[in-house]
């Protein structure tokens, strides 16, 4: 199952997006849901060292499924924006695949 962890600030700013694990779907190289977590969270990453003029840390680790970036100081408005893009497309492939692929924890840090 893959696991993504959303952790927030005590004033509701973001702070780190974790996903970790394999989705478990398919065989590895098939599995759609692991392959749509890992593009949605590369578009993230990729989007706010574009988009942004955020400081972020990213650490990934391909054997332990794993991808977490954290914001080195509270994110921008539309840092903000492109964090809440990332919860609705990983909100969407939870509703279409469900819990036993997919698991949403939100956080307070």
């Amino acid at each position: 199952m893959t696991t993504i962890t959303i952790t927030k600030t005590s004033d509701d700013r973001y702070k780190i997006i974790e996903c970790s694990g394999h989705a478990g779907f398919a065989e590895y190289g098939e599995d759609i849901v692991c392959a749509a977590v890992s593009v949605l969270s590369i578009n993230l990453i990729n989007s706010l060292d574009q988009f942004t003029e955020d400081k972020i840390s990213v650490e990934q680790d391909e054997d332990l499924g794993l991808i977490r970036l954290r914001f080195d100081d509270d994110p921008s408005h539309d840092a903000d924006l492109l964090v809440k893009s990332f919860e609705l497309g990983v909100d969407s492939i939870f509703r279409q695949y469900g819990k036993k692929f997919l698991n949403i924890k939100f956080r307070r840090e």
